[in-house]
């Protein structure tokens, strides 16, 4: 695969890569094609560096609405086989051996904070949005799930967890989410000195390193991953996540929501 349909990657003179979501008139939501097209850059990458970022006005919205609706009519083998590709395309960037960098500006919601959480460093630009909107569905943040309380920590995401709640970059921050919160016009001067510092480093030693700090961190492993996809598996299979999918589509409240 060296064209992609759903991102763009540039490599610049120092082998450092520009990761780019690039679905802009669908808000970078991620479908099925993406989590192939992300996987596979995760897995041949060479760069020394990478620099996740989105296209147009906003970082990612969460999960592509098309693929949401597929799976709310498929059989629970297939959506565990959907779920597994994402899950796995999620582990390929949180192991990637090279600095992944998050340039976050718009918002960041759903499966676009996991992305977020993944990433060594998350900078944002000030009136940033994010969600863990999955709950609105019906649904539950389950494949991003260790990675999002791996970087907030248990107390932390539990106050954003479960409610679907909106908020901005100030508090993303205090949730451990990105690390600093700046004005739009210096977002790419942040996301550079972010960078080079690696370009002094041995890039083994750097690799090495990462793999010790996931080591020690949390446990996020096949157990753990594949629990993560029975449960969202669990959670399709309810009349909740129906209703919710159905509501959103139609455009209207869901039965548990207050009616506008």
């Amino acid at each position: 695969m060296s064209d992609y349909n759903t991102l763009s990657v540039d490599i610049d003179g120092r082998n450092v890569a520009s990761l780019v979501l690039n679905r802009p008139g669908k808000r970078n939501a991620i479908s099925g094609d993406m989590i192939a097209e992300l996987d596979h850059f995760a897995r041949t990458t060479k760069a020394r560096a990478v620099v996740l970022s989105g296209a147009g006005d906003m970082f990612c919205a969460g999960g592509d609405l098309a693929w949401m609706k597929a799976q709310i009519e498929a059989d629970r083998t297939t959506r565990m086989v959907e779920a597994r590709k994402l899950a796995g395309m999620l582990k390929a960037l949180n192991e990637l051996p090279v600095p992944l960098i998050a340039r976050v500006h718009g918002g960041a919601f759903g499966g676009g904070v996991g992305m977020a959480c993944v990433a060594d460093v998350a900078i944002a630009a000030d009136g940033t949005k994010f969600g863990l909107t999955e709950t609105r569905l019906g649904l539950i943040p389950a494949t991003i799930g260790p990675y999002v309380v791996a970087r907030m920590g248990e107390g932390r995401a539990r106050r954003v967890f479960m409610s679907s709640r909106i908020f901005g970059s100030r508090e993303a921050v205090e949730l451990g989410i990105i690390a600093r919160t700046v004005a739009p016009e210096t977002l790419d001067e942040a996301v550079e000195a972010e960078i080079k510092p690696y370009l002094s480093t041995a890039p083994g030693a750097v690799a090495r390193a990462k793999a010790l700090s996931r080591a020690l961190g949390p446990r996020i492993d096949a157990e753990v991953i594949e629990d993560t996809i029975e449960r969202l598996a669990d959670a399709w299979e309810t009349d909740e996540a129906r209703e919710g999918i159905e509501a959103f589509f139609a455009k209207r409240p869901a039965t548990w929501a207050p009616k506008e």
